[in-house]
């Protein structure tokens, strides 16, 4: 976690990656689009009081279950400056939240998804049938149900439709759909006569439009008759959704003490567009040093590893002050099961041309972020705490105290 202060407004950045082998991964199968956000809180005490939510997301490609989803880069948010003084900034929770993209997909042989009891067999088709993949799954057993799981906002059943077949009943999450019962063996137009001729891959019942919210749900198919049934596939296809939904939320929470990041707010007066900027930090050429010794800072010394020396940004202080009494790093432990592991990084200040500070550090390009719910999970997020260090060093070119 990484304080920056430019223009009269304190912004706050988290920089986040994997560490260990466990991931957050996909809750289901989804088509290209879908998005992982996290919102951090950041608290703030001292000359103004607030908590800022520091927010990021991530893209995903198209997902299968359990498939390692992307961290965002890193969170950012900010606040304007209104008065001067003393904060101290401390993280808080932090949230993660999975947004399927919208799309469809047809379930076919899939053994995570579709289970079948009470006689079913699967028989190959050839190519002139017309059936999906070239194959079904047929039963002349009564009571015999196909049961499917899956998340979405709506689903089709897909299977033949000819001559001798019995009728078959549909249920989602255990409640009857309209019709009750369903003809395979009747034309689908009034007045239903039966058929002469089979016809493949037919939608045989569909959910109606916005009658299902996105969460999991449970279809079933079952045979009413010892006549024949088939089952040949199912479509699901996920509408737009407005919020990230709850079913795919989880959050994580500090276990340990990071300690807290106090900044000396610098006075900013606010323009005639009550815009506020930043009237006393210096406008360094690049060629300004920051080797001067601070006359506050107790430790003179370049190389002297004390988390609670200071260093100059721009014209003010900021001060990492570890809180925790343990040596142990502190950790981020999500609240759902698995594996949990931390990796703090070193607060860094940069004394920029323009005047402004940014004190950021950029992610690894060769991290390889990849995150939400099956198996393990953890987050690293950097932030003050025991180990943290902020330290003064003579920088080989113009500008840079790390």
């Amino acid at each position: 976690m990484t304080p920056q202060i430019t223009s009269g407004t304190l912004n706050i950045r988290w920089d986040m990656s994997y560490e260990g082998l466990a991931r957050f991964g996909s809750p289901g199968r989804f088509a290209a689009g879908s998005r992982l956000d996290l919102d951090g809180a950041v608290n703030i005490k001292g000359a103004w009081g607030n908590q800022l939510q520091v927010v990021g997301g991530k893209d995903q490609a198209a997902l299968q279950p359990g498939t390692p989803l992307e961290l965002p880069e890193g969170l950012s948010h900010g606040a304007s400056i209104r008065e001067p003084g003393k904060v101290e900034l401390r993280p808080g929770a932090l949230t993660i939240r999975f947004t399927p993209a919208v799309g469809e997909w047809v379930v076919n042989n899939d053994s995570d998804a579709i289970t079948y009891d009470g006689g079913w067999t699967e028989e190959s088709t050839g190519e002139e049938f017309g059936d999906h993949l070239n194959d079904v799954h047929k039963t002349s057993t009564k009571g015999a149900i196909a049961k499917l799981t899956f998340k979405g906002t709506k689903v089709s059943y897909i299977a033949r439709r000819g001559p001798g077949l019995g009728p078959v009943r549909v249920l989602i999450d255990g409640e009857p759909v309209t019709p009750q019962q369903i003809e395979p063996g009747k034309s689908p137009e009034p007045p239903g006569l039966p058929l002469t001729g089979t016809k493949a891959q037919e939608v045989l019942w569909e959910s109606p439009a916005g009658s299902l919210e996105y969460g999991p749900h449970v279809l079933e198919v079952i045979n009413d008759t010892d006549a024949p049934a088939y089952v040949d596939a199912f479509k699901v296809a996920i509408g737009k959704l407005e919020e990230p939904p709850v079913h795919d939320e989880t959050k994580c929470e500090l276990t340990k003490d990071p300690g807290v990041i106090e900044v000396t707010l610098p006075n900013v007066s606010p323009s005639p567009t009550d815009e506020p900027t930043d009237t006393n930090s210096p406008d360094p050429s690049p060629t300004d040093s920051t080797d001067d010794p601070d006359p506050n800072n107790p430790n003179p010394d370049p190389n002297d590893d004390d988390p609670t020396s200071q260093a100059t940004v721009g014209g003010e202080h900021v001060r990492v002050v570890p809180q925790a009494t343990s040596s142990t790093t502190p950790s981020s432990t999500p609240t759902s099961t698995g594996p949990t592991a931390t990796k703090y990084y070193r607060a860094q200040v940069a004394r920029t041309p323009s005047g402004g500070v940014d004190t950021g550090v950029a992610p690894d390009e060769d991290e390889h972020p990849y995150g939400l719910m099956a198996g393990g999970m953890a987050v690293v997020i950097g932030s003050a705490g025991s180990g943290l260090l902020l330290r003064r060093r003579r920088a080989e070119h113009a500008g840079g105290a790390h």
